[in-house]
């Protein structure tokens, strides 16, 4: 398994400091960002070594008046570390918030670093 939590979270943190792997508590200071890991698996094996692995991320950006820079921002933080965006939608917000949610992958040769991406 690789983990490359820490370095979405210091790339996350030149965006806002208002980053949580949590549900956001400090609304007075926007944008707010959550970042999950969704998924880290093993996508090959190499003589019963762990050679390739599979990781995908949920970032969600609240804002009370737009998300559209922060999710610039985001997505060249995250691009710099190979993380390959999926998905960016508007998510309907009950308490009236503008939620946007993003979700990257890649996959990662764990002995050299290399990054790779499905298609």
């Amino acid at each position: 398994m690789i983990n490359v939590k820490d370095e979405v979270y210091k790339a996350l943190l030149k965006v806002t400091d208002n980053v949580t792997d949590s549900y956001p508590k400090d609304w007075a200071k926007e944008p707010a960002i959550q970042y999950m890991e969704e998924d880290n698996k093993v996508v090959e094996y190499t003589d019963m070594k762990e050679q390739k692995a599979y990781v995908r991320y949920r970032i969600d950006i609240y804002h009370s008046m737009s998300t559209s820079a922060a999710a610039v921002a985001v997505d060249a933080a995250l691009s710099a570390l190979g993380l390959l965006r999926k998905l960016c939608q508007d998510v309907d917000d009950p308490t009236g918030r503008k939620h946007k949610l993003l979700r990257y992958d890649m996959i990662i040769d764990v002995e050299t670093g290399d990054v790779y991406h499905d298609a």
